[in-house]
């Protein structure tokens, strides 16, 4: 299912605030992520860029570890005994629970629910399955405190969103308890970078020399980025749970969405945002669209019985 109309029509404030979003946006991208900056500097700067984005109130945040990983949890002042384990994007490389406060904090007031952002290990200091082992791990350690698995949703964004698959396929395929749903934001689908969009607005944020840096570092040259845990798309998604796929319009990945479509026995809901660029939830507190698209997660979710 395609879902891009009905969209409220901004007033003037929601589209200039937009506009300078996009433009500042490129701004960051296009400095302090490029493969000239080191990755550990590109964290910083990250950090630094999103230190400034509004949180969700009534969210308390608790750092913890799970699965012997360092996480914080997202809790909201009542909630219905469901979790999210939520993995970050950031090409692999860079990102931290930190940096996508303004995604978890809404994703827990709004659906009601407790939020296990994970602090995976990063790439190129740990190169795949580093990272896919650790939101595993952390998955498989929920199971392991009691949660029921048809309690549990992965959900993830970019980089995260690949993680959400490649852990339902690596569950699906072991033969354990699959989540309630996933939930994939802007996700990055082909690691081979055969599958590639340009929009005619342009994505201010992702670029393909900083997407194939984290890319590089993550999978080193003897690793055929076609496999089906690395690149979903070439995966057999049957059997896999409820899954909803928001994307912009204006985002390099777009067609990595799209092309889920043409998977047999996949339960998708596909969401198209005009517009919009990569991962724009992340201005929920800012872009009324933004909100938007979080409140239809929540939604999503309490169609799978999270309410």
């Amino acid at each position: 299912m395609n879902w891009s109309a009905d969209l409220p029509v901004p007033g003037a404030g929601q589209r200039l605030l937009s506009g300078l979003l996009r433009i500042c946006t490129r701004m960051v991208f296009r400095t302090g992520m490029h493969p000239r900056v080191p990755p550990r500097l590109q964290r910083v700067a990250l950090r630094l860029a999103t230190s400034i984005a509004p949180r969700a109130g009534g969210v308390r945040i608790e750092p913890d570890v799970i699965g012997g990983l360092p996480c914080e949890w997202l809790v909201p002042q009542q909630d219905n005994g469901w979790m999210m384990l939520y993995l970050h994007g950031g090409a692999f490389m860079i990102g931290s629970p930190r940096t996508h406060r303004a995604i978890t904090t809404a994703l827990a007031r709004l659906a009601g629910l407790k939020v296990c952002a994970l602090d995976y290990r990063l790439a190129p200091e740990h190169p795949w399955p580093a990272a896919a082992d650790d939101a595993l791990a952390a998955y498989q350690a929920l199971l392991a405190q009691g949660h029921p698995a048809e309690r549990i949703v992965i959900a993830g964004d970019s980089a995260g969103g690949q993680l959400t698959l490649s852990t339902a396929l690596r569950l699906r395929d072991a033969g354990l308890p699959l989540p309630a749903a996933l939930v994939c934001l802007s996700p990055v689908t082909d690691l081979s970078g055969a599958t590639w969009h340009e929009p005619g607005a342009g994505d201010p944020l992702l670029s393909y020399a900083w997407l194939s840096q984290g890319l590089d570092a993550y999978c080193p040259p003897d690793i055929d980025r076609r496999l089906p845990l690395l690149s979903p798309l070439q995966a057999d998604l049957s059997g896999l749970p409820p899954l909803m796929v928001q994307v912009g319009e204006d985002e390099h990945l777009l067609t990595q969405s799209l092309k889920l479509r043409e998977h047999d026995g996949l339960n998708l809901r596909l969401e198209v945002y005009p517009g919009q660029w990569h991962v724009f939830q992340i201005n929920a507190g800012l872009l009324e669209v933004a909100a938007l698209a979080l409140r239809r997660v929540a939604k999503f979710l309490a169609e799978k019985g999270c309410r």
